[in-house]
């Protein structure tokens, strides 16, 4: 039997990508109308509501410059739509281009999207990456619908940010050019 990829809506993985950018700019608009590949060593599940569907063996899914890496996921489904979706080990690797063309890299033990809420919890080793700044820490929770982002660390745990000024790049060029 040939090898084809699972195909499952967009939303459920754009909206991991866009709790990642954390706000400051937008997942790429165009991704969601491109079909989506999904790679994995092994499915088991049913595609319908009695059960999840549960891929693990290196899964990858790409929907246009959207690239997800984990371990393992599970898809719920309520009434032929994704409801939830659990991505695991590894670490969990979302790599997007937002609209403004900038990379956004984020990494997590864990991500946790709730698609009938819109909140994505990523926890574990957490960090978001974009040219404009990083952020990191043990838990970092996106909802989608508001905008709102709230992050913190279990136990001592402590987020850390760095955020560069619009114009760090003009700065580090003019500071070169001296030496």
């Amino acid at each position: 039997m040939p090898h084809r990829p699972a195909r499952f809506p967009i939303a459920l993985v754009v909206a991991c990508l866009a709790a990642a950018c954390a706000g400051s700019a937008f997942a790429r608009s165009t991704d969601r109308n491109q079909p989506m590949d999904i790679d994995a060593g092994h499915q088991s599940g049913t595609l319908d509501d009695r059960s999840p569907t549960i891929l693990s063996g290196g899964v990858h899914i790409s929907q246009g410059s959207l690239d997800i890496r984990s371990d393992r996921a599970e898809i719920t489904l309520a009434d032929g739509d994704p409801t939830r979706a659990v991505l695991t080990g590894g670490p969990v690797v979302l790599n997007q281009q937002m609209d403004d063309g900038t990379p956004m890299t984020a990494r997590a033990d864990h991500v946790d999207y709730n698609l009938k809420t819109e909140i994505v919890v990523f926890t574990g080793d957490v960090t978001i990456q974009q040219p404009r700044g990083t952020m990191s820490g043990q838990r970092v929770v996106y909802n989608l619908k508001t905008g709102n982002l709230d992050s913190g660390g279990e136990g001592n745990g402590r987020v850390k940010m760095r955020i560069l000024p619009r114009n760090a790049r003009t700065q580090d060029a003019a500071a070169k050019g001296k030496q």
